[in-house]
């Protein structure tokens, strides 16, 4: 039960972050700077990689920005530990359809 709360706990924060993601960067499609299906799917990633960042205890997913773009995910923000930022950077990378990772978090204790 405990596992089913922190999923959907994840799942609704990943909904709401993925609702502000798809807000702010709509204007790239008005800009004819990517395709509607590589923004959906931008989209999709964002969503999956905060939903990630969520579950994992280990990550503070409060301070860690995500953006996609063509499946490069940029991670911004702060985090603790340099093993918190490797860790975000790895979960990252594991969600389906990303190609790399840009990882701009920056380590404050």
């Amino acid at each position: 039960m405990k596992n089913l709360n922190n999923t959907l706990r994840a799942i609704a924060f990943a909904a709401m972050t993925g609702a502000v993601v798809v807000g702010t960067t709509a204007c790239a499609v008005a800009r004819d700077q990517q395709s509607v299906g590589a923004y959906v799917d931008d989209a999709a990633i964002t969503t999956q990689v905060k939903a990630k960042l969520v579950e994992d205890k280990s990550v503070s997913a409060n301070a860690i920005s995500v953006e996609t773009l063509n499946g490069t995910v940029q991670l911004s923000g702060f985090a603790k530990t340099s093993a918190e930022r490797s860790t975000a950077a790895s979960l990252a990378g594991s969600v389906k359809g990303v190609k790399s990772v840009k990882n701009d978090i920056i380590v404050r204790p």
